[in-house]
């Protein structure tokens, strides 16, 4: 019974906790905007090889 109790009040559980919920927001805000994040990194890659391009032409 000491064994519980001592679980309850040790408060280092939490912490990870609150990371595996933080994790799972930000993977369920990765699936819910992934074609626009796909957007955005397809448009960002273009952009730096059409500069790349204009850099090794010169």
């Amino acid at each position: 019974m000491k064994q519980i109790r001592s679980f309850f009040k040790d408060n280092n559980a939490f912490g990870v906790v609150e990371i595996v919920l933080i994790i799972i927001v930000v993977v369920a805000l990765i699936v819910i905007f992934r074609d626009e994040i796909m957007s955005l990194v397809t448009k960002a890659f273009g952009t730096i090889a059409e500069k790349t391009d204009e850099i090794v032409n010169i």
